[in-house]
């Protein structure tokens, strides 16, 4: 069932985003309780696809996360603008 307009489901929650494909994609921190030095990470779980094979999960430091975030936004313009990034090699790169 294809669904447009206002009869598409949500995509997006507080911290998951539902893909056009049915996956699951939550972001969230974990954080750990060591006594002298207290660990926080950011956590990303692609959940399983709609035919039950099993996702991946991810733990990021800050950094990490900040590093991925740009680049997850300097690909969604490219992809909207219909754009293609050059690669360090002068390659094109359609990812």
């Amino acid at each position: 069932m294809t669904t447009t307009g206002s009869d598409r489901l949500p995509t997006s929650e507080d911290d998951f985003v539902v893909t056009t494909c049915g996956r699951r994609i939550a972001v969230r921190r974990l954080r750990l309780a060591a006594a002298d030095r207290p660990i926080s990470r950011v956590t990303l779980d692609v959940g399983r696809d709609q035919g039950g094979e099993p996702g991946a999960w991810a733990s990021l430091t800050a950094d990490e996360a900040r590093d991925l975030a740009r680049l997850l936004l300097l690909q969604a313009g490219l992809a909207e603008h219909g754009t293609e990034s050059a690669d360090p090699s002068g390659k094109a790169s359609s990812v």
